[in-house]
């Protein structure tokens, strides 16, 4: 994979500047910028990435050859510059979901991105920035503010980076830059499971609370308080009474199966969920023999008749298992499928009807009780009602067999009796290997039944767990809601704080005070946050003054003219009065000017639009679900919280609870109008039905109570 980038760096006649991977952007390495991020990405760009001989929509490319020390691996991190006036669109999205509509919109954009492994020796495509199959992409606003847009190493996203790589890159690129803030939507899976789930609950953070992203906010009104009792409320249940609650079945055996064998194998107790969550977790990134055995010995213990009666059989077993095995079919992301594609129709296209086809495969499945697929005729006629490109449709199912779109897998087969095209579905954790003849499989049956007891697989393990014990107690009151309340919590941040450094310069966060006139015109909304000003030691007011206004011209659209009058609070001070002594290095300062550009459609990263959210759930702002408004009053809702399921056409005209009990006149019947259900529950103990409820929790969360609207 090196070969060809190195070869068309020289082909450019430019000499390669090769940086490693896992020290790149490192404390020095191979910069110490000392500025803010709107001068040091300048920086950046000079010393560690060459400028590409092509352009995308007009917006400049830079790329930084990074090498994997460990494989020699040489790959690609592109740079993009986007003007936003230049751009199509300028607005962004990710601001307004995540809190960051008010902010004054920055005059550039950085995104930064890795592409997937086959697309490291070509050139980008127009659609780069739209794609969501990029291993890394990053948006940096000017003003230090940015979303990690995506990173597809978590789950098999590249033969080459895991996601950890990845994200210690991104973080020290961050770091290293000196970034503000950055936001991110965890909606990352991994054997449909949601990490955000798992992870909080094994470890109390998600995923990405290892580099430090904590909760930001959530959807339908969930804050941080009810957040983290969710998470304490699933993380405590007791192992104990969680077995004794299981009903009789087999799955609830295979469960207490699970938990027994674990159990077995740690040296510690394990009491919660949260000890066997993490302990499986853990016991993941060890030696896969040692484990293997370890999870044998747990499951059956040495003094085990059934250790003695298949001991001298399993090593005999597994000898027959490795000579007589045939390759497992790889099975492939349709997204990724899709990237490589050389196909007429939009990538977009392609994966929308690769989602009609399984919806129709998942329907058929659901309505017959055999085991037999769909033929290629049934297939095909129950998505034309979907899709009247039958091109289309005869080219994606060409291409169906062994890809995983979504948490399904599509596999294709030959019937052998009528010789016709066959389609089957099944679940991800449902993947299963060949079926074994008669004779093997009676040489392999002790063998079989040892590995499924002890749980080989240890992350089907956590799979059975994470459905089983966490997503299927939704009758619970308290863990049912406490599920809900991690599932509607997707947005994390991470803030790097603003410090004063141990050297010879001056750093100070100055921020704009509009005046009266242009807060009662456009400027209503929460102040924009300040700008970072680096000065020298020796810098005066009148330096600090002309600094401001570099800045914020230099970064914002509506300040294009932008003039500082004055500093707050400073006014009897002159302008070549040094600052050292008088303002302490790392405090906040606020200037007032003229000049801002109220007619300027490019004032707001979330837009001109001055829409008003009142939700009965208590959402105040745009959170990125999905939403409708009250054709009378105008203010925005959730459409779960109305009523309105998600696979419902929202209705042509709409008019909220409020403005209906306003319009509707008292009535001398007693009749009892719906309203928004609401639950309240307390975690002390109460008389309650569910076997559920019995489970035990932390004192300290019994006698907290929480209350969630939905």
């Amino acid at each position: 994979m090196s070969l060809p980038i190195l070869k068309a760096c020289r082909k450019r006649k430019r000499a390669p500047k090769l940086f490693g991977l896992n020290t790149f952007c490192d404390p020095g390495c191979p910069i110490k910028p000392t500025g803010a991020f709107r001068d040091n990405i300048r920086v950046f760009l000079q010393e560690c990435a060459e400028i590409e001989d092509y352009k995308i929509d007009s917006m400049l490319v830079w790329c930084t050859l990074l090498v994997q020390e460990s494989g020699g691996v040489v790959l690609p991190l592109y740079t993009i510059e986007e003007n936003v006036k230049n751009s199509k669109q300028p607005f962004c999205d990710h601001c307004r979901c995540c809190g960051w509509s008010h902010h004054y919109m920055s005059k550039r954009n950085y995104h930064v991105i890795i592409p997937l492994d086959s697309e490291w020796t070509k050139s980008l495509n127009s659609d780069v920035l739209e794609l969501q199959t990029h291993l890394l992409h990053g948006l940096i606003h000017c003003n230090g503010f940015g979303h990690l847009v995506c990173i597809n190493g978590i789950e098999g996203g590249s033969k080459y980076l895991c996601g950890r790589e990845i994200m210690d890159l991104w973080d020290r690129i961050c770091t290293n830059l000196h970034v503000r803030k950055i936001s991110v939507e965890d909606t990352s899976r991994k054997r449909s499971m949601d990490l955000r789930i798992l992870h909080s609950v094994a470890y109390g953070h998600p995923w990405f609370g290892r580099w430090g992203y904590r909760f930001s906010h959530g959807s339908f009104g969930v804050k941080a308080h009810h957040h983290q009792k969710a998470v304490e409320v699933l993380s405590s249940l007791n192992l104990d009474d969680l077995i004794g609650s299981l009903p009789k079945s087999n799955k609830s055996a295979h469960v207490k199966q699970i938990i027994y064998s674990y159990r077995n194998l740690s040296e510690t107790r394990l009491i919660t969920l949260r000890d066997l969550l993490k302990f499986m977790l853990t016991l993941k990134s060890k030696t896969p023999v040692k484990t293997k055995v370890a999870l044998a010995h747990a499951a059956f213990p040495a003094s085990s008749p059934q250790i003695e009666k298949f001991s001298p059989k399993i090593s005999m077993s597994k000898r027959q298992l490795n000579t007589r095995a045939k390759p497992m079919v790889k099975c492939r992301k349709f997204q990724a499928l899709v990237a490589t594609m050389d196909s007429r129709w939009p990538k977009r296209r392609l994966e929308f009807t690769a989602e009609v086809i399984v919806n129709a495969l998942k329907e058929y499945r659901g309505n017959k009780s055999s085991k037999k697929g769909m033929t290629r005729q049934e297939v095909r006629d129950a998505a034309r009602a979907h899709i009247g490109d039958t091109g289309l449709l005869d080219y994606v199912l060409k291409s169906m067999n062994n890809v995983i779109v979504g948490d399904y897998i599509v596999r294709r087969r030959t019937d052998p009796v009528s010789r016709i095209l066959e389609y089957t579905i099944h679940e991800v954790s449902e993947a299963s290997p060949p079926k074994k003849s008669s004779r093997e499989k009676a040489s392999v049956e002790p063998v079989l039944a040892l590995t499924e007891a002890s749980g080989i697989d240890i992350y089907r393990d956590v799979c059975i767990l994470y459905k089983q014990v966490i997503l299927d107690q939704s009758d619970s009151n308290i863990l049912g809601l406490s599920v809900r309340v991690l599932l509607d919590s997707k947005h994390f941040m991470k803030e790097w704080p603003f410090k004063d450094e141990d050297d010879q310069l001056l750093r100070f966060i100055c921020q704009v005070l509009p005046t009266s006139s242009e807060l009662e015109m456009e400027l209503s909304k929460n102040l924009s946050p300040g700008e970072v000003i680096v000065l020298p030691l020796h810098a005066s007011f009148g330096d600090l003054k002309v600094a401001v206004q570099q800045a914020f011209r230099d970064t914002y659209c509506i300040m294009e003219r932008y003039t500082v009058t004055d500093i707050e609070d400073l006014g009897s001070l002159y302008d070549k009065e040094v600052i050292f002594g008088a303002v302490q290095s790392g405090s906040v300062v606020t200037v007032r000017g003229s000049g801002i550009d109220l007619k300027s459609e490019f004032r707001y990263e979330g837009g001109p639009d001055n829409w008003t959210v009142r939700c009965s759930c208590g959402a105040t702002d745009d959170d990125g679900e999905r939403m409708v408004s009250c054709d009378i009053c105008e203010a925005w809702q959730h459409t779960r919280c109305t009523g309105i399921e998600d696979t419902e056409a929202v209705p042509p005209l709409f008019v909220c609870q409020n403005c209906c009990s306003s319009l509707m006149p008292p009535r001398v019947e007693n009749i009892s109008y719906p309203e928004t259900e609401t639950f309240h529950y307390i975690t002390s103990p109460q008389p309650v039905e569910e076997p559920w409820m019995t489970l035990s929790v932390p004192q300290e969360v019994e006698e907290s109570w929480m209350t969630f609207s939905y």
